[in-house]
């Protein structure tokens, strides 16, 4: 398959998910400062998953630029890992409109769940694939920070331990979300920024 074209579609999906969630961001009706205030928790959770799909984008791009073929299960588990991040609009929104409510929170972390499930199927797909190739290049899937900190046993804890406080603060769930995208943004592969010098 094409890998160009998978990559020119999965490019324009994610474009269009990062853009479609600004548009619950709502205008205040007054002009007074009390306006913008009342928009805060939206504007958090929004930041929070803009983040989020930047973070998705940046290590989904140094995965295929290293694969070297897209296969059939490639494609269906990218599909799979698409529609699992188009669903992170809806969650967003919940969220920010109730940020202090534990049901829209574990319902964020539940697509966050489902995503993680996807990236992890879809690494290892990829990896599986240039095993048969390249196994340097499947290790470097494999060693990928945000692959290894996906698979952390501590991380795993941390966020069931995060679901437990959520029914005592709400927040915890978006908030921990924050903090691992911070993690796995600054924990990117050495040579990312220089796969195509």
């Amino acid at each position: 398959m094409n890998k160009n074209r998978v990559e020119a579609f999965t490019d324009a999906i994610i474009a269009i998910i990062a853009t479609i969630m600004v548009l619950e961001f709502k205008t205040p009706e007054t002009y007074q400062l009390s306006g913008i205030i009342e928009e805060l928790p939206y504007l958090f959770s929004y930041a929070t998953s803009f983040f989020f799909i930047l973070v998705a984008w940046y290590n989904h791009h140094y995965m295929f630029s290293i694969t070297q073929r897209i296969t059939k299960k490639v494609y269906w588990v990218n599909n799979f890992w698409l529609f699992s991040m188009s669903l992170i609009p809806v969650s967003t929104a919940w969220v920010g409109r109730y940020i202090n409510h534990t049901v829209p929170e574990l319902f964020y972390f539940f697509i966050f769940l489902v995503w993680t499930i996807a990236y992890l199927w879809l690494s290892r797909s990829i990896a599986m694939s240039l095993d048969l190739t390249d196994k340097d290049k499947a290790d470097k899937i494999r060693n990928m920070p945000a692959y290894k900190s996906l698979e952390n046993k501590y991380l795993i804890l941390a966020l069931i331990l995060a679901v437990f406080l959520s029914f005592v603060f709400p927040p915890i769930m978006i908030i921990t979300t924050l903090i691992e995208l911070i993690i796995m943004s600054i924990s990117t592969p050495e040579d990312a920024d220089k796969i195509f010098q």
